[in-house]
């Protein structure tokens, strides 16, 4: 059973791309508003690139969704530090999940509410919402 704040953070992600909702809802009422989409940065020798050592037989793809599962979590991470959310909301397929919590800050794994191990990037706001209500 998992209840989100008003207020709350829900990040809704797979391995290529994520979008930001809000909620915005009166007490109890979960009424998400979407933010701006989060996109993947180029990787780069800036350290833009998978967490860790990738196994030989990783192919690209896989590359780039750890790639973009350390990106999100840094985006996360950097927004707890600057307390720009009080709690977090995390909906990602398995795969993607299991890339972005070891990555997670303790600022940032403090602040989860929950967590949703679902591919939902192309659902409606609408479908997600109703997702989340059924899960409450």
């Amino acid at each position: 059973m998992h209840t989100i704040p008003v207020g709350a953070w829900v990040v809704v992600a797979d391995g290529t791309n994520a979008r930001l909702f809000h909620n915005v809802g009166k007490q109890d009422a979960l009424q998400l508003t979407q933010d701006d989409p989060i996109t993947a940065d180029a990787p780069d020798a800036q350290g833009h690139g998978p967490s860790g050592h990738r196994p030989p037989e990783a192919s690209t793809e896989q590359t780039r969704e750890a790639t973009f599962a350390k990106q999100l979590a840094n985006r996360l991470n950097a927004a707890a530090l600057k307390q720009e959310f009080e709690h977090l909301f995390l909906i990602a397929d398995p795969t993607t999940l299991s890339e972005i919590r070891p990555q997670l800050h303790a600022q940032t794994s403090k602040r989860i509410t929950g967590e949703l191990a679902k591919t939902l990037t192309n659902s409606t706001l609408q479908d997600i919402e109703k997702i989340l209500k059924a899960n409450a």
